[in-house]
């Protein structure tokens, strides 16, 4: 029996992308077609390596292989990944940038943040996290950084920040440049002028994800992002107290304004509930159950997850090791879940800003 690269593309055209609703041929997802006898090899170009279905996808490229040419061929698939963009993010090298928003303080913003950057590094990516919660910042501490300086470096002729390098992702944050013992008595001018220069005076290099760590609230940080630059989409991270989802949904509602048009990828919600060492199996909802995901689906956006109420999260942050990256265990995959559905949601938002067909090539 001969196979033909053609009868090969025909099989995979019946194969789906569950998310985007197109075949895998038509999204430009298949590549690199080789066939030698009944070896087959090939590969398919997901939108991003963090993509919860990937183990579907090569599966069901194996399973159209064998219905549609031939049960006896030897298939070979390599799962390989291209992260989309949609627009010029401002930003030079970085495709995509996230940010990482709550409504009021206090609900775990930036455990999210970090945990998130860091989940989507894991899975491959290339990733840097800015710290623009200018009045608080916390990356020095959870990453262990406290007393840290960036370099300075010359780039084209113009001098550049460094950002500092750990755990597999670039980091900036204002808490490099201050005194950790002293306020920052800052006003919107000059508020707004440090957080553009996170983005413009640092060489970032190649990034997939860049991920803002906001302020809790609404104010000039965030409007001088959304206004600055072309953010991808915004997590909102809430808890399920009435009053942080309250809270939550001013933060939405912000975004989606339209001066600001920010597309939601999702709502987290933090301290879902309590499960003791000793009694791994049993949740205490403590602050109320369901809200994150009543919220989501009052606002028509999609639900990120849970993240248990842990007393490690906290002692992993002031340790300065993020939680998911300790050993393998209901916190980790809490969160390297999250990170695939943010990365998920960032491909779909890409796809449908790019139109038909697009979703591979850019």
């Amino acid at each position: 029996m001969i196979i033909t690269k053609e009868q090969v593309l025909q099989a995979l055209g019946n194969v789906e992308e569950p998310d985007l609703k197109k075949d895998l041929v038509t999204l430009n997802m298949i590549q690199d077609i080789h066939i030698e006898g009944l070896n087959v090899s090939f590969s398919v170009i997901l939108t991003t390596p963090a993509c919860p279905l990937k183990a579907l996808i090569e599966n069901a490229c194996r399973n159209a292989i064998s219905h549609f040419i031939s049960k006896e061929a030897v298939v070979s698939v390599n799962m390989t990944s291209r992260v989309t963009t949609q627009k010029n993010t401002g930003v030079p090298g970085v495709k995509n940038i996230i940010a990482v928003a709550s409504g009021k303080g206090g609900v775990g913003k930036s455990t999210v943040a970090a945990n998130l950057a860091l989940g989507l590094a894991k899975s491959g990516a290339k990733v840097g996290l800015i710290d623009a919660d200018i009045y608080g910042p916390s990356v020095p501490i959870m990453f262990g950084l406290e007393g840290a300086r960036p370099q300075a470096s010359v780039v084209d002729g113009k001098t550049r920040i460094e950002p500092i390098e750990k755990y597999g992702i670039k980091l900036l944050s204002i808490g490099f440049f201050t005194d950790p013992n002293q306020p920052v008595p800052w006003r919107g001018p000059m508020v707004s002028t440090a957080v553009k220069q996170l983005f413009n005076d640092a060489d970032w290099g190649e990034l997939d994800y860049l991920v803002i760590d906001l302020p809790p609230g609404t104010g000039d940080i965030h409007i001088t992002i959304t206004q600055t630059f072309p953010v991808t989409g915004a997590v909102i991270v809430t808890t399920p107290q009435n009053v942080a989802l309250a809270d939550a949904k001013k933060g939405v509602g912000m975004f989606m304004m339209p001066a600001i048009n920010v597309p939601i990828l999702g709502v987290v919600e933090n301290m879902s509930y309590f499960t003791p060492a000793e009694l791994p199996d049993n949740k205490y909802y403590i602050f109320g159950k369901g809200g994150g995901q009543k919220l989501a689906s009052q606002l028509d956006v999609p639900f990120l997850g849970e993240i248990p109420l842990v007393k490690s999260i906290s002692d992993s942050g002031d340790a300065g090791i993020p939680t998911i990256l300790q050993e393998d265990g209901v916190m980790t995959k809490a969160f390297t879940d999250m990170a695939q559905r943010v990365a998920q949601q960032v491909a779909i938002s890409n796809a449908k800003a790019l139109g038909n067909g697009a979703i591979a090539t850019v």
